[in-house]
């Protein structure tokens, strides 16, 4: 159809026969505890785990206004395809200082309602929301027309009156070499840790000051915009993207974060509370190379208990397959990094939230991305291998709630003068820094399509789960190459002891969920996003609960839309309580011999056995 057209009805509202958005009964979400760890809980205590995308690296950029979008149209089109081709319920949405106050004591109401209506067509869909506000190497406007790289955060005025010298990287690898080498990014970031007093067009400002002031007349102008029902789908606020130290003070890495970063969160909690946001917690990060495997420092690992009011807040990159290390990623390449997360979160007494993650998808290194990015959602799953998963499910951690960087749908169709040079116009990838992450693009009918084989990325996962989840695991069989291409293996594979759940599972799709029901009956079903490859009536389900060949919309065990989607779904489980374990396996069964009645019967007892040596009930 023509790109006009096609554009103005995918960015129409839900499809009447989508299942009704819940924005009005939409839960709001909690840090709870959970047997020693801390997890996100709805209002009926069912553990939830988040997983979407960051919407989106265009908020760095000028041509679509410092936004995710260039309107609320676009963004209700990425929402709907979010939402119909991965099943996702959360996302991290970017805003930055310069979009909010471009001058010094202005806030751009504009600005925040444009982004208010962007945020709508997502809860309007189904999902969560975290707040991002966004900075990479402080600012753009510390980088000029010649520039190699830029910049994005602190508006002009926070940086011009800085004397710093003129920008230069030195022999850079990649962009974020800029915060350990550049002395203009690097002194301008320590002016702000250190709140200097910045000489501007009104007086002399202070830019730390000036920041958190902004901030707390953002959130409770967002607050004001979005009706109290949306408001509970927003997850927090994260206060200031991958901080950087700009010089430790001849201190380590840790003890800088306890003396400088630490007081800038209770700085940043404190305004969350004065804007109304006291109920959400603020999701924090450490230094952003505390885990990337070199110049690793920090992690929050020297500032105490955070509490149930923090989130800690990671990200992961592999840095260096991203650079020298030329293996591809197999089975558990990732278990000890996300495991390194959940860790440090425990020790912290809070959540674990992955909030940035992924591969470039072209230039170098980026064929070994399929896997990569497999592999990672893997160890956001489970903390153990595949290959050891059926005998160490009870070690696997907790699900980790996580967004994936990121999802542009604009990719390769930009037009970004890099820092306002109209001879050094960007179309290609993500149009900064000569990044190209993002999984989807838009087509020439003005459809959004999946630049990921669909099977990394619509994942089977436990959404919400009625209890405490004990151990969750799932085998995708995605390929090692793009567009249908490369290898293909199983890493979740049934051990030999099994043999009824391993010939029930072989060359399929497949997860398995084992949860305790709460003490008291349950007010809301478990839930798990179903992906799009699973057809119901092709659809297996074995457990303690139940054992049947297809799904219907009716039952204890039954199929439902995905809110605000017409074709993603989940699947819901009534259960009891009485702090009972619950196992169940869901398995694709589109391909392979037909399932029988006895092999179900079977896979049931193994299954069920399994469970009770590995789980036994307390």
């Amino acid at each position: 159809m023509p790109l006009l057209l096609a554009a103005s009805l995918l960015g129409a509202p839900p499809p009447a026969n989508a299942a009704a958005p819940p924005a009005a009964q939409r839960q709001a979400l909690s840090v709870a505890p959970k047997a020693g760890e801390w997890v996100f809980r709805d209002r009926t205590g069912r553990e939830v785990v988040l997983r979407g995308f960051n919407v989106s690296g265009s908020a760095k950029l000028r041509e679509t206004g410092l936004l995710p979008f260039r309107d609320a149209a676009d963004a209700a089109r990425s929402a709907q395809a979010m939402r119909d081709l991965t099943g996702a319920n959360a996302i991290r949405f970017l805003i930055t200082w310069e979009g909010v106050q471009p001058a010094p004591g202005r806030i751009d109401h504009a600005y925040l309602d444009r982004a208010a209506e962007q945020i709508r067509a997502f809860i309007s869909r189904g999902f969560y929301v975290l707040l991002d506000y966004h900075q990479d190497l402080y600012s753009a406007h510390l980088f000029h027309a010649g520039s190699w790289y830029t910049g994005d955060g602190a508006p002009r005025w926070a940086v011009e009156g800085g004397g710093y010298p003129k920008e230069f990287c030195g022999l850079c690898i990649v962009w974020g070499q800029n915060m350990l080498t550049n002395q203009a990014v690097r002194r301008a970031a320590r002016d702000f840790w250190h709140n200097r007093a910045m000489p501007t067009a009104v007086g002399p400002v202070r830019v730390q000051d000036a920041f958190v002031e902004q901030a707390t007349a953002a959130m409770a102008h967002l607050k004001r915009r979005l009706t109290a029902g949306e408001f509970r789908s927003i997850l927090g606020l994260d206060p200031f993207n991958e901080p950087f130290d700009g010089g430790l003070d001849d201190v380590r890495g840790a003890d800088w974060e306890r003396e400088y970063l630490l007081p800038f969160y209770r700085r940043m909690r404190a305004a969350m509370d004065a804007a109304g946001w006291d109920a959400k917690p603020i999701f924090v990060e450490p230094l952003p190379f505390w885990n990337v495997g070199f110049f690793e420092q920090g992690g929050l690992s020297a500032v105490g208990k955070l509490g149930a009011r923090y989130v800690f807040n990671s990200h992961f990159y592999d840095g260096a397959r991203m650079t020298i290390d030329p293996r591809p990623a197999g089975d558990g390449a990732y278990a000890a990094a996300m495991n390194e997360i959940r860790d440090r979160a425990r020790t912290l007494a809070t959540a674990p939230f992955l909030s940035e993650f992924g591969n470039r998808m072209s230039g170098f290194g980026s064929d070994r991305t399929p896997w990569m990015v497999r592999a990672m959602y893997q160890g956001a799953d489970h903390g153990v291998r595949g290959a050891d998963w059926w005998r160490r499910a009870a070690s696997g951690g907790t699900v980790l709630s996580a967004t994936h960087w990121h999802w542009d749908i604009y990719s390769g169709r930009h037009h970004e003068p890099m820092n306002g040079n109209p001879r050094k116009v960007r179309t290609e990838g993500d149009a900064w820094n000569d990044e190209d992450f993002s999984v989807v693009r838009t087509d020439e009918t003005g459809r959004v399509r999946l630049r990921l084989d669909r099977r990394v990325l619509d994942r089977l996962y436990p959404s919400a789960v009625a209890g405490d989840i004990l151990a969750f695991a799932y085998e995708d069989l995605a390929r090692s190459g793009f567009a249908g291409r490369g290898s293909q293996a199983a890493w979740l594979a049934a051990p030999a002891a099994m043999p009824n759940v391993a010939a029930l599972v072989h060359g399929r799709q497949f997860g398995v969920l084992v949860w305790r029901a709460p003490a008291a009956a349950p007010q809301a079903p478990t839930e798990l996003h179903l992906p799009g490859s699973f057809t119901p009536g092709r659809t297996v389900v074995v457990g303690d609960l139940t054992a049947r060949r297809g799904l219907s919309s009716s039952g204890p065990v039954r199929i439902a839309p995905e809110p605000g989607s017409s074709s993603a779904r989940r699947l819901l489980v009534d259960h009891g309580g009485g702090g009972a374990v619950h196992v169940m396996l869901v398995v694709n069964a589109a391909t392979g011999p037909p399932v029988t009645a006895a092999q179900l019967a079977a896979a049931r007892a193994e299954l069920t056995a399994w469970a009770a040596r590995y789980f036994p009930a307390r």
